[in-house]
């Protein structure tokens, strides 16, 4: 009994560990739980609510039923009116109806080009947060090495000075850098949990989880790329949600010229009549005119206003191509040298140093240098090392804005 209990109680201590295990997510899993971020289902909801209001669009005005005396005398027993039943029904013309159709469906559409702008911003946060992140256990793992280092040297140092081959005071130093490493390291896991919590804000999930990201990350050419406005026309959400509301607008434009065309009526009405009188009838049609001056100047008016509506929103699409246009122009710019820091930084910067380092490890294991020249290697090695980290961190928030205007997600 005593063995079956050990057992069970061995099974859930790894069934713990299994779950308190992080989770690992890659770029692209991230990016598809942000595309169900609840603030995009909004748009969502918004389209559907206009969709099922276009469909009531084509209704007819509400029929008229009436009742009552008609033409009666004041007498108390008159012999003359008669008691009248009429219904009244006023039918919208086809046209107008359609226009109006047309109008609202196109709502939905403009709300889905919304949609697609926020989810794009969205997508940039998370592709933002997630590069930080990487690079941050980049940082970690530097960290970590240069700890390695610093302890192999404190070890080596400490059996010097029991030779007396080595100072107290560089043992202290020694001591010292490898303790300041600690607030390094608390500061970045500070950030590293600031990232976690606001993916997964954009995931929508408890926002204490933790997990672990892949930081095999892919640094993309855009350097040589080039854009015309058609394909940004095609590309951005933005560009096509002005599009959308040029369309709306035409279509609302149709919805007033409609107001041109008459409306029709049918009026029937059935009088009982008093005094054994014959009983009569009403039956009688009505159409409107709208296009006499004091009814029409209203839609003229409005159909003058939205076309300068329309000339506004083309003229903010061309601004805004223009815009973004210089800004790719930039970007790519700055990507450009941005790589080529990073190169110089791999290929001259780090490596001079690195021999530096190496040179002063071997003039101290030969006793001909000292702790202190293998810190200070050690320690600018490592800043240089951050430094590079730093720039790779600015040229992949340059590759995530260029992503964004470019909306290449």
């Amino acid at each position: 009994m005593k063995t079956r209990n050990q057992i069970i109680v061995s099974l859930l201590f790894c069934m713990a560990g299994l779950s308190a295990k992080a989770q690992r997510l890659p770029l692209d899993s991230v990016l598809a739980r942000t595309r169900a971020n609840p603030a995009l289902m909004v748009y969502d909801a918004k389209a559907s609510a206009q969709d099922a209001y276009a469909t009531g669009a084509k209704s007819l005005d509400a029929p008229k039923v009436s009742a009552g005396q008609y033409q009666v005398p004041y007498q108390l027993n008159p012999n003359g009116g008669s008691f009248m039943i009429q219904a009244e029904q006023m039918f919208s013309n086809p046209a107008k109806l359609k226009a109006k159709e047309n109008y609202m469906k196109g709502l939905s559409r403009a709300t889905a080009e919304d949609k697609n702008f926020l989810k794009n911003q969205l997508i940039a946060q998370a592709k933002q947060y997630y590069y930080e992140r990487v690079v941050l256990e980049k940082k970690l793992a530097l960290l970590q090495h240069t700890q390695n280092l610093l302890e192999y040297m404190l070890r080596d140092a400490n059996i010097r000075l029991t030779y007396g081959k080595e100072k107290l005071p560089n043992i202290y130093k020694a001591k010292a850098e490898l303790f300041e490493l600690d607030n390094t390291r608390e500061q970045l896991n500070n950030e590293i949990s600031q990232k976690n919590i606001m993916l997964n804000t954009l995931m929508n999930r408890d926002k204490q989880i933790t997990f672990t990201v892949d930081t095999n990350i892919v640094v993309k050419d855009y350097t040589t790329a080039l854009t015309d406005t058609s394909s940004l026309a095609g590309n951005r959400s933005d560009i096509k949600g002005i599009s959308r509301n040029i369309d709306l607008q035409q279509l609302n434009a149709q919805m007033e010229y409609s107001k041109r065309k008459p409306d029709f009526g049918v009026q029937a009405g059935h009088m009982l009549s008093y005094g054994g009188m014959a009983n009569q009838y009403i039956l009688m049609a009505s159409v409107t005119i709208p296009i006499v001056p004091w009814a029409s100047k209203e839609y003229k008016a409005n159909l003058k206003g939205i076309s300068y509506e329309i000339e506004e929103l083309q003229q903010k699409k061309l601004a805004i191509l223009n815009q973004v246009q210089g800004q790719l122009a930039g970007l790519r710019t700055d990507m450009s040298s941005k790589k080529r820091q990073l190169k110089n930084y791999d290929q001259n910067i780090i490596p001079a140093l690195q021999n530096g380092y190496k040179t002063a490890l071997l003039a101290y294991d030969q006793n001909t240098g000292d702790l202190p020249s293998v810190l200070d290697g050690i320690k600018s090695l490592q800043m240089l090392r951050m430094e590079a980290l730093d720039r790779l961190q600015e040229l992949l928030t340059l590759q995530v804005a260029y992503e964004r205007e470019n909306e290449s997600n």
